[in-house]
């Protein structure tokens, strides 16, 4: 069965083609399992690859393959295995992706959507699949490497393994911290905005007006709002816990009470539940500051920056005091990097935003108030450059917290590199001929 859904996979490509005329603008390059790789994968990696100043040659194309279908056995064995991502884990990877990517551009959001000719959704709708696949991928790369552990000893062999004169040069790198600060939304301001929500929610009980269409015209979650309020399957404990509350607590197809999270008021309409799953539908009215309340909150933090540069109170006190910023708040604001488990940054890694700040800083000083936006709402920030090292070589004694990260991926490659020519003996595995001879990490042709 698997042979012939491959040949139709193979035939529509072909037809493709044909259709275009002489032009070939796809075809199939490899296989692995059931799921085909396309030249056209291929290309847009090593587009990629050009701008991180990676060669154009055959070898990074080789390597560009064999991610590819690292990436394909992965998400392969993930669906052998049951493993799910809900909606909103791949939604809330969307967002970080895309509030990213628009923080690159003037005008944000406003630029990205003129860059790709689409919606913000739109932009969502089609990178959907191929963000749930890869966030697969890689809940099954560390099933596969849980298990792997790292003593001191490790660490020190691992170095120990550098030529002197291949040992790294490591650049520059900054530890910050911050105090943020929301805007203050008045009881009254609430008050209004639930009033407002439960006379939408009136009309929809009383059949003026269809949940659906509701959602569509009035909710501020814009995601599931272009899909009438449809926020699809999810796990317990993917939403806050009062909207989880809610969703068990209100009766299937019927209009829960209006009730707030921190993003603002919502109802809810749950239309089924299986297990520690449930599916259904919301509105949300945001609480959404005023131009007023952005202006008090800019003040606050420049006056809470004079008090500690006046020497009235430490950094570490005026972050316990006013920083709302729980993730660093028990830190002194030191903003921890998630992709090496450790407080130093590369500027290249931090967002644009706050690498504005932080760019003509000296160690010890703290940047102007600056206003910074996510799809949570909007704060004010200060910053703080703690530190900031030499570049230079590395070194058990500076580096090795980055040291033992490196000798951990080293030993979970060679673990990942036993389960794939494990896995490719016992599973289809087609590659185009002109990659017959390269050179491959993993043994994906048998024989």
């Amino acid at each position: 069965m698997k042979k012939i859904s491959l040949i139709i996979v193979l035939l529509a490509v072909s037809l493709v083609n044909l259709a275009q005329g002489e032009q070939i603008i796809d075809r199939v390059i490899a296989i692995v399992g059931d799921k085909p790789i396309f030249l056209s994968e291929i290309e847009e990696q090593k587009i990629q690859a050009v701008q991180q100043k990676l060669p154009d040659n055959f070898e990074t194309e080789t390597q560009i393959i064999e991610e590819l279908m690292l990436e394909k056995l992965l998400l392969h064995q993930a669906e052998i295995d049951s493993i799910e991502v809900s909606e909103q884990q791949v939604n809330g990877e969307l967002d970080q992706r895309i509030q990213y990517f628009a923080s690159q551009m003037p005008n944000g959001l406003e630029d990205l959507e003129k860059f790709y000719d689409k919606s913000i959704q739109e932009i969502k709708d089609e990178f959907f699949t191929q963000i749930e696949n890869r966030m697969k991928s890689e809940q099954m790369r560390s099933k596969i490497t849980a298990d792997v552990r790292i003593s001191p000893k490790d660490v020190v062999r691992f170095y120990e393994s550098f030529p002197k004169d291949s040992i790294p040069l490591i650049g520059s790198m900054i530890e910050y911290a911050q105090i943020s600060k929301e805007p203050i939304i008045t009881e009254t301001e609430k008050a209004a905005l639930k009033t407002e929500l439960e006379g939408i929610r009136a009309q929809i009980v009383s059949g003026k007006i269809s949940f659906n269409s509701a959602a569509k015209f009035y909710s501020c979650d814009k995601g599931s709002a272009a899909k009438d309020g449809d926020f699809g399957w999810v796990n317990r404990g993917d939403f806050v816990p009062q909207f989880e509350a809610m969703a068990y607590m209100t009766e299937i197809d019927t209009v829960s009470p209006v009730f707030e999270t921190q993003y603002g008021f919502h109802i809810l309409k749950i239309e089924k539940r299986r297990g520690e799953q449930f599916k259904g539908r919301h509105i949300l009215l945001c609480l959404e500051p005023s131009i007023e309340q952005l202006y008090k909150v800019k003040n606050l933090v420049d006056s809470i920056k004079t008090v500690i540069t006046s020497g009235s109170l430490t950094w570490d006190a005026a972050v316990t005091k006013f920083s709302d910023d729980d993730q660093t708040k028990g830190s002194n604001g030191i903003v921890y990097n998630q992709a090496t488990g450790t407080s130093l940054w590369d500027m290249s890694e931090i967002d644009p935003v706050t690498f504005k700040a932080i760019d003509d800083l000296e160690i010890g000083e703290i940047s102007r108030p600056f206003l910074f936006e996510t799809y949570d709402g909007k704060q004010y920030k200060i910053v703080k450059l703690n530190s900031q090292t030499a570049p230079h070589k590395a070194n058990l004694t500076d580096d090795y917290q980055m040291i033992q990260r490196f000798a951990k991926a080293e030993k979970e490659q060679e673990v990942i590199k036993d389960w794939v020519d494990s896995k490719a003996r016992g599973i289809y595995v087609k590659l185009d001929d002109r990659y017959s001879k390269a050179n491959f990490t993993y043994h994906w042709i048998k024989g």
